[in-house]
């Protein structure tokens, strides 16, 4: 039988308004994380709460000892829920969250958090190529606009490809409602 976790990634200050590095709806991600965070608790499923520290002083967010660094108050973690800190987009390097799932007997993660471009994306790959089923909660993720060759890409038009990209292969991509319904 599977049994699934919850990965909250990088849901933090510095993405949300007057943040160093904000991000198009955080508010409305972090509430619909917030949402199945409540699930998990209410079933008692396993939740790793993932934040994201800078790795170097010139990082523009992140820095520690700020309160951009600090995970959200929508979706604080409890005292007796997993807290991993990593320095790279991938939750899995240099961290113990695959003892920590493994030791949980998780087959199964569901993601939610931001950037979906970067730290969403990173880890839900691993965690596919570790062996894990993953399910991205596409409105409990946020991005922002990008830029490639002097172009801009809207923040949602890089969601939404991001996302398509997962659903390729990778993870069963839901909203917070039909994953909470199902």
């Amino acid at each position: 039988m599977s049994k699934k976790a919850l990965l909250v990634i990088d849901i933090q200050n510095d993405y949300f308004e007057n943040g160093a590095w904000e991000l198009e709806g955080p508010v409305e991600a972090s509430l619909n994380a917030r949402k199945v965070i409540d699930h998990f608790r209410t079933n008692n499923l396993p939740i790793a709460h993932i934040q994201h520290l800078a790795a170097d002083v010139h990082m523009p967010f992140f820095q520690p000892d700020t309160a951009g660094v600090e995970i959200h108050e929508n979706v604080k973690p409890l005292e007796s829920e997993k807290l991993v800190q990593k320095y790279y987009p991938n939750s899995f390097r240099d961290t113990d969250l695959l003892e920590y799932l493994k030791a949980n007997d998780v087959t199964e993660v569901v993601v939610t958090g931001m950037m979906t471009h970067m730290c969403v994306d990173a880890t839900t790959r691993a965690a596919k190529d570790f062996g894990f089923e993953c399910t991205v909660i596409g409105d409990a993720c946020a991005s922002c606009d990008q830029e490639i060759n002097g172009k801009v890409v809207k923040a949602a038009d890089v969601h939404h490809a991001f996302l398509g990209a997962l659903s390729f292969f990778y993870a069963n991509v839901q909203d917070t409602d039909e994953f909470l319904a199902a």
